[in-house]
């Protein structure tokens, strides 16, 4: 039996690595894919276990090969999943999760329609600014492309089949497990 695609979206600072990290230790049939990015790491992430970091050179090359599920431009950078990573694990059986924004979940959906799509948010827009800030990772001109992004990510969430709000850390973590875990084993929510 093949895996299930679940795409999970929502603005920057809405706690998704966080949510996704817990499922992947709680559901072990779930698989994580990696995504490429021209962007430079950030402290403390490792090339190939939080991103695959690529010149833009390469990744254009990636595009023209064909070789990405889904690939945007995202604040001034690209970021893509590699389609073949993908399948090899819902080939296996796992469901695979892809973290990825807005623009990249839409072009997901249209390719692949059985794709479960999960967005994570804040509970407003000052909490997403308030955490995006306490991240002290940004400029203070990243940081206002950021917040424009969310705001349209936020107006979108309706296009998704299920929606966390990350008010609660403890809350959140729960329904998202919960939500996956359906997904993965096939349950009615899976649908």
């Amino acid at each position: 039996m093949r895996g299930r695609l679940i795409v999970v979206s929502g603005p920057s600072g809405a706690g998704k690595s966080t949510l996704i990290r817990a499922a992947l230790d709680a559901v072990p049939p779930l698989g994580y894919s990696v995504s490429a990015t021209t962007r430079a790491p950030r402290d403390g992430e490792v090339d190939r276990r939080h991103y695959i970091f690529i010149s833009r050179e390469e990744f254009e090359r990636w595009i023209r090969e064909d070789r990405f599920l889904e690939w945007a431009e995202y604040s001034g950078n690209l970021y893509g999943t590699p389609e073949s990573a993908v399948d090899e694990m819902l080939d296996t059986g796992r469901s695979v999760i892809l973290e990825i924004e807005l623009q990249g979940a839409r072009q997901v959906r249209k390719k692949r329609q059985d794709a479960v799509m999960v967005f994570v948010r804040t509970p407003s827009i000052e909490e997403t600014r308030r955490r995006l800030e306490g991240r002290a990772t940004e400029t203070s001109e990243a940081l206002e492309r950021r917040m424009a992004t969310a705001i349209e990510e936020v107006e979108a969430r309706g296009e998704f089949d299920h929606e966390v709000v990350n008010d609660n850390r403890d809350d959140a973590r729960e329904r998202f497990v919960g939500i996956l875990r359906e997904i993965a084993q096939g349950g009615e929510d899976a649908e």
